[in-house]
């Protein structure tokens, strides 16, 4: 059979190259062996890089660009100053560009530029024994937080920089908007960022978005939205997930809602740090695809965000996942339980592709 294409929404592939010290176009393997006997959540336990990526036929992302400054300053992720921020994104956005001089990847930011790259990586993957190594992977940059965004007038910048989506919260309270572990909604100043990214043409990801924040940000923005990384809080009862509603109201939008593999996020009452993943499976993630394509009705509203490597490693993802190549087992799940071809070909990449196709027309 051939292998199938692989859109993943969610990579934060510069934070663990710049932030972690890893160098991504090198193997998961030489990765978890250069890592061997450190110390700290994640090390050693890495489950991406780029020939791993190759390797699955994830041959186009939505890579981040990842930095807050919410007033609460964490190690790496969280900064003193919205500049600081501002100079992180940059450095993730320069780190793309630098593989990109590399003939590692592609930057992806119009429709002529998307529909080339996954004509060759098509035409590839339909030739057994095809060069695969060689085939540079899209991505798609997309800011998660907005807190780097000096000013919402600086939005314009960022689009002329490559900047596709953007998450306007993370976690706590943004400058933008309140994201998960807290309650408030948008600030004045991300209304004025929603007004800037429709007239750009920039997608809305409401990913980590309050309650409060979600249901303004839909009646503000007219554009184009998408959940780069969510699971359905019917299954995992958490702030974290959508519910029916939240999840009814993207749809309705003609939206994507990625979803995740972090076994927070899979398995309802995981602790971070203390349960274990020995009970979480790959078959979780098809709940959450069925859960979401239930409430549609169709195949049409779903696809992957794994968020993988996003400060964790295998200790917290499924345990029959040992890098990212492993997404490919999703097409035997997903077929046992029913799904058509043309509906695993639609959650593996169709339905992103759509979605980036109608909003860059």
């Amino acid at each position: 059979m051939m292998q199938r294409l692989l859109v993943d929404a969610h990579l934060d592939l510069a934070w663990n190259a710049l932030q972690w010290n890893r160098d991504i176009t090198q193997s998961v393997y030489t990765l978890r062996t250069q890592e061997a006997g450190q110390t700290g959540k994640g090390r050693a336990q890495n489950t991406v890089a780029l020939p791993e990526m190759r390797q699955g036929g994830v041959g186009l992302c939505f890579a981040t660009l990842m930095g807050r400054s919410t007033g609460i300053p964490v190690h790496h992720v969280d900064f003193h100053s919205p500049e600081q921020a501002y100079a992180i994104a940059r450095g993730h956005l320069a780190y793309y560009r630098a593989l990109e001089q590399r003939g590692q990847v592609r930057l992806i930011t119009d429709l002529p530029t998307l529909e080339r790259h996954v004509d060759s990586w098509a035409t590839a993957l339909a030739q057994p024994g095809a060069d695969i190594p060689s085939l540079p992977i899209g991505m798609v940059i997309s800011m998660e937080s907005a807190d780097a965004i000096l000013e919402p007038s600086q939005v314009q910048d960022w689009w002329q920089t490559g900047v596709r989506l953007i998450g306007p919260a993370h976690f706590g309270p943004g400058r933008y908007a309140g994201g998960t572990g807290v309650e408030h909604g948008l600030t004045e100043r991300g209304f004025a960022l929603l007004d800037e990214m429709q007239r750009h043409g920039i997608i809305l990801d409401v990913t980590h978005l309050t309650d409060k924040g979600f249901w303004q940000a839909l009646e503000r923005f007219d554009g184009h939205v998408i959940a780069s990384h969510t699971n359905s809080r019917r299954l995992v009862p958490h702030q974290r997930q959508f519910d029916d509603r939240q999840i009814q109201a993207v749809i309705a939008r003609n939206g994507v809602i990625g979803v995740a593999l972090d076994c927070w996020m899979l398995e309802p009452g995981w602790v971070k740090g203390v349960s274990v993943n020995r009970n979480v499976s790959l078959a979780a993630v098809a709940d959450h695809i069925d859960a979401i394509c239930q409430i549609a009705g169709d195949a049409h509203h779903v696809g992957i965000g794994s968020d993988l490597d996003g400060g964790y490693g295998r200790e917290q993802s499924p345990h029959d996942l040992d890098t990212i190549a492993d997404l490919r087992r999703l097409d035997s799940l997903l077929a046992d339980r029913g799904y058509a071809a043309s509906d695993i070909e639609a959650v593996f990449s169709g339905n992103w592709l759509r979605k980036l196709k109608e909003a860059w027309q």
